[in-house]
């Protein structure tokens, strides 16, 4: 009964609230796929981890299909989702080949431009609102993140740094894309057509450098695939329920879920700076997700 009522209560939060909620979501669940994803793609050629990756979580929605029936997901346009595919898979293509060459702290600053590109995207490209606080939000939480790894860049990489920066951008048009095909398709037809658009334009590089994982690299691919899955549905949604504009600097977040797992699994201890720059993260997640509550309330009374 308790989760039936919060489950409507949620329903009925106007669609900022949700988005944000979503996008937490995502967060949290991508966290734990990062690093399964990172560990395989340090025994695997990062463009085969690339392919069964998403491969996988093609599988992990196969019961869903089965049991709704293919006609179901069907989309409005077979091309407009190859295209959105298409643009996914060269981010990811970058992101992969770079990963296993740079440090964390690199690698998380880089990856924190991401919304910066994602909120200009969305006010050029799909004409959104750009409010002086969202802007305020996503300032001050990519200066929290920062005051996280700026201490701790090692500026090294050099030609790696430049492809992990490559795939930001090309990731938040993969987003803006994401985001029209919403418009016309639901959540979990998305999800599914971008795996099986990813794993179709990623399987040539994937047979140029394949070899077959051991038993238990199948097993955790099958495992990225369902928290992939999930991800995603979860980001597809956050984007459908607002603005994007408005769920952006939550993603600053990542970077605590990030120092959390690193502490609970590899021991490492949460520096003075971490725990200064998570601060400011969630002060301004939570400064927006108010503002952002408090105006769709406004808005839905008409003041």
């Amino acid at each position: 009964m308790n989760l039936q009522h919060h489950l409507e209560r949620f329903h009925q939060a106007p669609g900022p609230t949700r988005a944000i909620l979503w996008a937490l979501a995502a967060g949290f669940t991508f966290s734990v796929l990062n690093m399964m994803v990172r560990s395989l793609s340090l025994q695997l050629h990062p463009f085969e981890t690339q392919f069964l990756r998403n491969l996988f979580s093609v599988v992990a929605m196969l019961p869903l299909v089965l049991r709704s029936g293919w006609a179901s997901f069907m989309p409005s346009s077979v091309g407009g989702h190859f295209s959105r595919g298409a643009v996914h898979t060269l981010g990811i293509t970058l992101w992969f080949y770079a990963l296993p060459h740079l440090a964390l702290a690199d690698t998380t600053a880089i990856g924190y431009t991401g919304p910066i590109f994602t909120m200009i995207g969305a006010a050029y490209l799909l004409g959104e609102k750009m409010r002086w606080d969202r802007w305020v939000a996503a300032i001050v939480g990519f200066c929290g993140v920062l005051i996280v790894v700026g201490p701790r860049l090692a500026g090294s990489g050099d030609w790696y740094s430049l492809v992990m920066l490559a795939s930001a951008p090309v990731f938040s048009l993969s987003f803006l894309l994401t985001k029209l095909l919403t418009r016309r398709d639901s959540p979990a037809v998305i999800v599914i057509w971008q795996g099986i658009t990813v794993s179709v334009l990623s399987l040539p590089l994937a047979l140029w450098f394949w070899t077959w994982p051991t038993p238990t690299q199948w097993l955790l691919f099958a495992v990225a695939g369902v928290l992939g899955s999930l991800g995603h549905f979860c980001i597809t949604h956050s984007l459908k329920a607002a603005d994007m504009s408005a769920s952006q600097p939550v993603k600053f977040l990542d970077l605590m879920w990030a120092t959390m797992w690193g502490f609970i699994v590899w021991g490492d201890t949460p520096s003075s700076y971490t725990l200064a720059g998570g601060v400011v993260i969630v002060g301004a997640t939570i400064w927006i997700a108010r503002r952002e509550s408090r105006r769709a309330h406004a808005e839905a009374h008409g003041r």
